[in-house]
């Protein structure tokens, strides 16, 4: 049995049996580096960038720990985004079939009844966006005193100043004798000193961003156009045929004007920002897993750790910041060994940046035009016209 199959066979059976249908040939690096050390109870501090399967990393082993035969909650998951919760809460549900381990999600804003409804069905795992979980400890109703394991997903979004203090206090009504173990697509030094300062001794995991995205089955290619004129690439990548897009946009305001524009000419797309109310966002999610419409229109908060299946292409509509964001938001298409297309929109100055972060990626990026509603090489245009 090979080293990589053997961390799988040291899990729990309905895992084991979840694994074979899943599909999955192996696990994947930071799978392989983190699994062991969960289940030996050590604390970890993990980055891997978007796409290389972080939250089976810990949702697994996470499992596999858990006694069903117990009334009590074992394990917490917490999550910056309510998005992001209903999506881990999905994983957990799809993972623990069949075991007897039971679960609930809890985020801001929904009706605060019928959750503590949930709570009255003894949940092994809970799985919450801090205010609310938070909320619901000081209420005495979210009991504590049982949990063995506390997991930070997007660990750099929890610990930002808006939420640090909340998960310090949540993590301060856990016994000390409980495992930490915190995962972030970036792991910042001021984000892995706050890690520290509420683990204990952590092991630090760090998959390197160019393994990642070297490694996996995705095209990077990119269009040169003045700024005013990306809205036109970005109508005629809209029309090509089978694309689901995610688009990045870097503010909500410009994020909104193109939303218009596209509408304006027929084009059926949806936005993701911070300013939405959540019944907003929830349809916008829906309409665009659903396949309903192809275009889904973001900013680089609104889309963190949102695992949409079945995005064939990314596209920089504005230009990334750095060659993090780009890995980041390039993960999004490609995921698990998939293929994809990542899409820049470019001008000149921004054409040697992004070569720059081709160079430092050790990845090809070609130059790309549209002729007649295809994406062609520049030559091969210049051959059909002659």
């Amino acid at each position: 049995m090979s080293e990589e199959k053997s961390i799988i066979a040291t899990l729990q059976p309905f895992i084991q049996e979840g694994w074979n249908k899943s599909g999955f040939k192996k696990p994947t690096t930071i799978q392989k580096q983190s699994i062991p050390l969960i289940l030996q109870g050590k604390d970890v501090v993990a980055e891997s960038p978007t796409g290389t399967g972080k939250t089976l990393s810990y949702l697994l082993p996470l499992l596999h720990k858990i006694d069903p035969g117990k009334k009590s909650v074992q394990a917490l998951i917490l999550a910056p985004s309510q998005e992001l919760v209903m999506q881990i809460f999905g994983e957990f549900q799809k993972w623990s079939e069949g075991s007897g381990i039971r679960g609930a999600s809890f985020i801001g804003g929904a009706n605060m009844k019928r959750q503590l409804e949930k709570l009255k069905k003894n949940p092994h795992v809970v799985i919450g966006t801090p205010g609310r979980t938070f909320e619901l400890i000081k209420q005495k109703k979210l009991k504590m005193h049982e949990v063995k394991m506390v997991v930070l997903d997007e660990g750099d979004q929890l610990l930002i100043p808006e939420h640090a203090d909340i998960v310090k206090n949540i993590i301060k009504t856990t016994l000390s004798d409980r495992q930490i173990a915190l995962f972030s697509a970036t792991l910042t030094s001021r984000t892995e000193e706050g890690a520290k300062s509420l683990a204990n001794e952590p092991e630090v995991i760090r998959v390197k961003k160019d393994e990642a995205i070297s490694s996996s089955n995705v095209d990077h290619i990119y269009f040169v156009s003045e700024q005013r004129d990306k809205i036109k690439l970005l109508e005629k990548a809209a029309r090509l045929k089978g694309i689901r897009a995610l688009v990045f946009v870097k503010d909500i305001g410009n994020l909104q004007v193109l939303a218009e524009k596209l509408h304006y000419k027929k084009l059926q797309v949806e936005v993701l920002h911070s300013e939405l109310k959540k019944i907003e966002r929830q349809k916008a999610l829906k309409n665009f897993r659903s396949a309903e419409n192809n275009l889904l229109l973001a900013t680089d908060v609104a889309a963190r750790g949102l695992d949409i299946k079945g995005i064939t292409h990314v596209i920089h509509f504005d230009f990334p910041k750095d060659v993090n964001q780009y890995v980041h938001r390039s993960g999004r298409t490609g995921r698990l060994g998939e293929s994809g297309t990542v899409i820049s929109f470019v001008t000149d100055r921004e054409e040697r940046e992004l070569k720059k972060f081709a160079k430092e990626l050790k990845i090809p990026v070609h130059k790309k035009v549209f002729y007649k509603g295809e994406i062609t090489d520049e030559r091969s245009k210049t051959e059909k016209e002659s």
